[in-house]
């Protein structure tokens, strides 16, 4: 038998913990009627804090002279 500690974690430590490190998401959603597939939406995101280290993608990098 094992014995598993169980521990609460705050909502916020939670999220702190999952941004510091990235999540990635993933998932299909498929909208059917008699076997036809009327709507599909595939889903991907990636979410992740941004900081010096790791700059945000959307922003434009400077030009160098």
């Amino acid at each position: 038998m094992t014995v598993v500690e169980r521990r609460e974690i705050a909502l916020v430590d939670l999220l702190d913990r999952l941004l510091a490190g990235g999540v990635v998401i993933t998932g299909d959603i498929t909208l059917r009627i008699a076997d036809v597939d009327l709507v599909r939406i595939d889903l991907n995101a990636l979410i992740s804090s941004v900081n010096r280290q790791v700059p945000s993608p959307f922003e434009i990098p400077e030009v160098l002279s």
